[in-house]
């Protein structure tokens, strides 16, 4: 089976070295899923500590877990917004996070609420997804779809472009606003039908597919099919994608 960590698992790699977590850095992972990137800060941060924040219950169950099985005792986990969280003022030396931004109701205020949580001097390193255009998993599942996806649904490019991104930066207290070019394929799984299953379970696969008849809906799983199989390589099926690791210190 697919997973979240495995099909950004180039990404991962780019996003630790961005971080460059220290011996004693106390670490907030916003977004942090089932904890990958909260437990690779903790290891790094062995003297200091990472918090990973999420909204998914059944992700902070699973990192929680995959914590404990690790023994890792520098660690929490909270299921919770960080768009709203009262997270303890000037306590992280850094906050991180992999694709884990994109979605709040405001972005501005859930950027000042990460500020007031990052002491001064302190850093912010994200990585957010390029405007959907230059993914090519993006115009691929749309082409193939072959249908408008519905408005309404959390858009996952809300941060594309580095102009809004600094100004809403800037605004939260962040100076020195930087975006880095990532250039990175995801991993949609090792065969066509784990792809299949793969892209199926993504929110605007399935709402385009609702709206769509029955015939329609099979004509366009059957173009969505073929387009994985021109992906299919010996190391399984792979997609371009482009993003960006945006950088900004506390003032």
């Amino acid at each position: 089976m697919t997973t979240y960590d495995a099909e950004l698992r180039r990404h991962n790699e780019v996003l630790r070295e961005a971080c460059g977590v220290q011996s004693r850095d106390h670490v907030l992972d916003i977004g942090c899923g089932a904890g990958q990137t909260t437990r690779d800060a903790a290891r790094a941060a062995h003297s200091g500590s990472a918090l990973g924040v999420d909204i998914s219950v059944p992700a902070i169950e699973r990192a929680r877990e995959l914590a404990r099985a690790e023994d890792l005792g520098n660690i929490t986990f909270e299921c919770a917004s960080a768009e709203v969280y009262r997270f303890p003022q000037e306590r992280f030396d850094l906050a991180i996070s992999r694709f884990g931004t994109m979605f709040f109701d405001d972005p501005a205020v859930a950027f000042a609420n990460i500020s007031r949580a990052v002491r001064p001097a302190g850093r912010l390193v994200m990585m957010v997804w390029q405007a959907h255009d230059r993914n090519e998993w993006e115009v691929t599942i749309r082409h193939s779809l072959g249908a408008t996806v519905p408005s309404g649904l959390p858009d996952p490019f809300s941060l594309a472009d580095p102009s809004t991104v600094t100004e809403i930066l800037e605004g939260a207290e962040f100076a020195d606003v930087t975006f880095t070019d990532v250039s990175e394929p995801v991993y949609y799984g090792p065969d066509v039908d784990a792809a299949m299953a793969w892209v199926r379970g993504f929110a605007c696969t399935g709402e385009v597919l609702k709206r769509l008849d029955p015939t329609a809906a099979e004509r366009a799983l059957g173009r969505l099919r073929a387009a994985l199989v021109t992906h299919l390589s010996d190391g399984g099926v792979w997609f371009n994608s482009r993003a960006w690791v945006v950088t900004a210190r506390r003032r």
